[in-house]
């Protein structure tokens, strides 16, 4: 049997020449414009599938030459222009109902409720399953890392 980690060394050279780079693992990224279009393919004139806003988190799966192929909280596979991924992390509640609280703590005051498909900022990744968030209105607390989507 072939170790695996023998086969993705053997095909290194020939990722970096066809121009195409593996992103690191769970290498998330958010969208950085007020609305930025997701493609099928690595070119502004192939098919734009649809639109999303600010603050949108985005795994990057493969990085080519000004575009990253990425995957939404759906687990969709677009294309997305790197000039329109920012730095800043974000993730989005996946559950009905995430509870975002006062501490890294099961009884903690619960600060805020916010529902699915609500994006938080994440400001840093806790110890115990545990995400330091806040949401855009200022409030900010921890919430579990089960509840969300992007870390």
């Amino acid at each position: 049997m072939l170790d695996w980690k023998l086969a993705v060394a053997a095909c290194a050279p020939a990722i970096a020449y066809a121009g195409l780079a593996p992103a690191a693992a769970f290498e998330f990224r958010s969208v950085a414009e007020n609305a930025a279009v997701l493609y099928d393919a690595p070119s502004a004139k192939s098919k734009r599938l649809y639109v999303v806003n600010r603050g949108y988190p985005l795994e990057v799966v493969v990085l080519v030459e000004g575009w990253s192929k990425v995957r939404d909280v759906n687990g969709e596979l677009t294309w997305i222009e790197n000039k329109h991924l920012a730095e800043k992390r974000t993730v989005v509640v996946k559950v009905p109902l995430g509870q975002v609280r006062e501490r890294a703590d099961e009884s903690a005051s619960i600060v805020l409720q916010a529902q699915r498909d609500v994006i938080l900022e994440l400001l840093e990744v806790a110890s115990g399953g545990w995400l330091h968030v806040r949401h855009r209105d200022g409030q900010a607390g921890y919430i579990r890392i089960t509840q969300v989507w992007g870390a």
